[in-house]
């Protein structure tokens, strides 16, 4: 019995066991450990910045990459361009027939439309209001005595000299125009119209053959 016993033992402790079956044994170190994780960042196709609504001239542009010794470095251009702040700056790579075609945003869409012709956004019996792209046409036989920007919104005021006595005015503009709102109000004297904007602009008034065009800057 006690024979067969230290048989058993001395079996036991020749075998060559593995403390670990999921890593390569002594006899297998050139055989690579590999890994379901992908190292390699995705290739790029395409990125979108958009700038604040105070944006008006690009200057330049700065491009952050990282060598194949991992060392990291900058590349710039200088510009010197006018831009719309509603639309998107892109930065994309061609990939032939495998290109991602751009998709324009529809709100940006929305306003190339715009651009065609003057479209009525809101009109009472004394005065109307027309809008195109950044402009808008305001006719009335009504004369401007003043006008000015406020902020917090940011609008533009303009009172029109007339003694009546109209009820107060609000209209929402659709989410797709640069004048977001149009508010006109009684006062003695004259009426004020209030009209908010989308963003931060500067804004020219010229007189027109039956009104006013405000145009947006």
């Amino acid at each position: 019995m006690i024979q067969t016993f230290f048989i058993i033992l001395l079996l036991l402790t020749s075998l060559n066991a593995r403390e670990n079956p999921f890593f390569p044994s002594i006899g297998e170190k050139d055989i690579p450990i590999t890994s379901n994780v992908n190292a390699e960042p995705a290739p790029l196709k395409r990125a979108t910045l958009t700038l604040p609504s105070t944006a008006r001239v690009i200057e330049s542009i700065t491009v952050g990459y990282k060598s194949l010794d991992g060392s990291k470095h900058t590349q710039s251009i200088e510009l010197d361009n006018t831009i719309d702040w509603h639309l998107p700056i892109f930065v994309s790579q061609n990939y032939g027939s495998d290109a991602q075609e751009l998709e324009i945003p529809k709100k940006t869409q929305d306003l190339e439309k715009k651009k065609s012709s003057y479209k009525k956004i809101a009109s009472i019996k004394l005065i109307s209001f027309y809008a195109k792209d950044k402009k808008l046409k305001v006719i009335t036989k009504d004369k401007a005595i003043r006008d000015f920007l406020l902020v917090k919104p940011h609008r533009i005021v303009c009172d029109f000299k007339r003694d009546t006595n109209i009820k107060s005015f609000v209209k929402d503009i659709s989410e797709n125009s640069l004048f977001t709102k149009i508010r006109i109000g009684n006062h003695d004297g004259y009426y004020r119209v209030v009209i908010e904007l989308d963003g931060y602009y500067r804004y020219k008034m010229k007189k027109s053959k039956d009104g006013y065009i405000f145009e947006l800057r």
